[in-house]
């Protein structure tokens, strides 16, 4: 008899351990910094011990340093918790009280030191420390469907938290060709974040493998990759930018690279195209509260005018006052505890803010909505600015921000990273300027312009901008 459809991550992995089984190549694995676990082995592993049923049908948080206790964790939880919050690991600690009150959570599971570290902020709720993988029987509750809740980013403030199922967070993964060789699937993203979890998704759901990042270099994860034999490699345009600028891009030879999370423009398309020349390379559209929209694997930034108004693929896309909005199965529910704000409008649709313009057949993505510079009453996407800037080739990535002006309220102005030994950075930045004004308005077109070593990126790796959160420096030749 046929398995049944999974509605959980145990009973998927469940599902593919009779797939494999006919399939060529190494049994599935997943693989972080300095761990290692079979993946067919994990239905009847715990980490949490026996305190693992006693969270049957209740709220938890998963807080734990490293992204592999966390995978671990949502694969021992789904299907027996009724809610799962993920923390990212750039949550800020003062908003942990707020956050565990509003999303009901009755219990924490975290490290070994969790307890001690968490201390009065648990609010006497159950702390549950992970331990040293062993084996364990399967659950004693029934299956039940677990709602997966999920921190938005992109905020100063105490972030909203957005409700999804197992069946939709899954929604866009396609099954593997059986003939095909097994992946092994990793990304530049944190799996506690929208964008990393649809990888391990596929990873532990699909076939093949899983390769988790760490906090370490982006030369040393390349390395890692290489020596893991990684296939299909996700993270945002800063990610692949970054890595772009590392030497160690040299022995890193994947079959698929993902772009997601930002504007992806020609130029960084362009680029990992020929760094990666037998490559499939596409960028996809996905937000927290949106799902997975859609992918465009022809080469080119933005994505087809067909992509609007077309039915039956499950994803429906409308341009409203130029902001894309979507609808479909694989949205979030809703947020959680937000006094009642709405996720959609009355046609069901999630408004992104992403803004869009079409041109030649294409719509392209030129900014946020709340991201635009106003100079003298004049509207300035920063997106729609460094891609200009980002077409030199003397230009690795760039950042377009707001200065303050008496005159006209704000001024555009650009820096940008360049190639490492570039030795006449005047001369570029006079070429850089001479692109924006051929291509651009006059109110666009920066008025100051510098070059940096280096860029802040958030911690899930896009660009810090104002109002995007905690930011970390990146290192030039990191």
């Amino acid at each position: 008899m046929p398995r049944p459809e999974p509605g959980c991550l145990r009973d998927a992995l469940l599902r593919r351990l009779e797939g494999d089984a006919a399939r060529p190549g190494p049994p599935g694995r997943l693989a972080g910094p300095g761990a290692e676990v079979s993946l067919g082995a994990l239905p009847g592993l715990t980490q949490l011990g026996g305190a693992r049923d006693a969270l049957a049908g209740r709220a938890v948080l998963i807080a734990t340093a490293t992204q592999f206790c966390a995978a671990v964790a949502l694969i021992e939880l789904d299907g027996l918790a009724g809610r799962i919050v993920l923390a990212p690991p750039d949550l800020d600690r003062d908003h942990l009280p707020e956050i565990l009150d509003r999303a009901g959570i009755e219990a924490v599971v975290t490290d070994p030191d969790g307890p001690a570290v968490l201390g009065q902020q648990a609010g006497g709720r159950l702390v549950c420390p992970c331990g040293p993988l062993a084996a364990a029987p399967a659950p004693a509750a029934p299956a039940r469907a677990t709602e997966w809740v999920l921190l938005t980013s992109g905020t100063t403030g105490v972030p909203k938290m957005v409700a999804h199922s197992f069946t939709g967070l899954t929604g866009a993964i396609r099954p593997w060709p059986v003939n095909a060789p097994p992946p092994v699937w990793s990304t530049f993203y944190d799996i506690r974040r929208y964008g990393g979890l649809q990888i391990l998704l596929r990873g532990v759901t699909g076939t093949g493998s899983m390769v988790l990042s760490g906090d370490e270099p982006v030369a040393d994860f390349l390395r890692r990759l290489a020596r893991e034999g990684a296939t299909h490699v996700s993270g945002t345009p800063s990610h692949w930018r970054r890595a772009l600028m590392s030497p160690a891009v040299e022995g890193f030879r994947p079959r698929y690279v993902r772009l997601s999370g930002e504007i992806a423009d020609q130029a960084v398309l362009d680029a990992l195209r020929a760094a990666f020349p037998e490559a499939s390379i596409g960028h996809a559209y996905a937000s927290t509260e949106a799902g997975v929209g859609f992918e465009v694997e022809d080469g080119l930034e933005g994505f087809p005018e067909a992509y609007v108004g077309r039915t039956g693929t499950g994803v429906e896309l409308r341009v409203v006052d130029g902001s894309l909005r979507i609808r479909s199965a694989r949205t979030a529910s809703g947020y959680v505890g937000a006094d009642g704000t709405a996720l959609r409008d009355a046609g069901g649709f999630v408004d992104t803010g992403d803004m869009v313009e079409r041109r030649d057949g294409r719509y392209h993505f030129v900014g946020r909505r709340g991201g635009i510079i106003n100079v003298g009453g004049l509207k300035v996407h920063p997106e729609e600015v460094e891609a200009v800037i980002n077409r030199h080739p003397r230009v690795r990535m760039s950042l377009v921000e707001s200065r303050r002006n008496p005159i006209t309220g704000a001024l555009v102005a650009a820096t940008v990273v360049l190639h490492p030994g570039e030795a006449a950075p005047e001369a570029v930045k006079a070429e850089i300027l001479a692109a924006c004004r051929g291509a651009l308005a006059p109110h666009k077109v920066p008025a100051t312009l510098r070059v940096a070593e280096a860029l802040a990126v958030t911690q899930g790796g896009k660009l810090a901008r104002p109002g995007a959160g905690p930011a970390r420096e990146v290192a030039r030749h990191a």
